[in-house]
């Protein structure tokens, strides 16, 4: 019997060259690692609707415009797929729910401690510039 996949969006938010990371609580899988904002999609909802509610109880921000998935990567040893979402948002993130959050331009995330699916995403899209 396959386990059911479960679809995770997770926004790339872009501001002069840099990316918006969050630091997931130590109670947390991956605690104390560095993440792109974002969370489960519920039943029905699409990456659109998912990335809207998350970021807002997240980061307290609005979402302007999401994007195609830029890289969808199965999460190792667990039923989660992310795909990395370009999104432009609207206000100041404030750190809601994270233990910390953080701009970093590409290179620089290369040496944070980054959750695994987050690292490939940031290797892919080294890759691409």
């Amino acid at each position: 019997m396959t386990t059911p996949t479960i679809r995770v969006v997770a926004a790339v938010v872009a501001d002069q060259g840099r990316l918006l990371v969050c630091q997931r609580p130590a109670h947390k899988r991956h605690g104390g690692l560095w993440e792109f904002p974002g969370g489960k999609c519920e039943p029905g909802e699409s990456d659109s609707e998912a990335i809207r509610r998350e970021l807002s109880e997240e980061l307290g921000v609005s979402v302007l415009r999401v994007e195609p998935a830029l890289l969808e990567v199965a999460d190792p040893e667990s039923a989660f797929v992310i795909a990395f979402v370009p999104t432009v948002i609207a206000g100041d993130p404030q750190c809601l729910e994270h233990s910390a959050i953080s701009w970093g331009t590409v290179d620089e995330l290369h040496g944070w401690s980054l959750a695994p699916s987050d690292r490939r995403f940031v290797d892919f899209f080294a890759a691409q510039r």
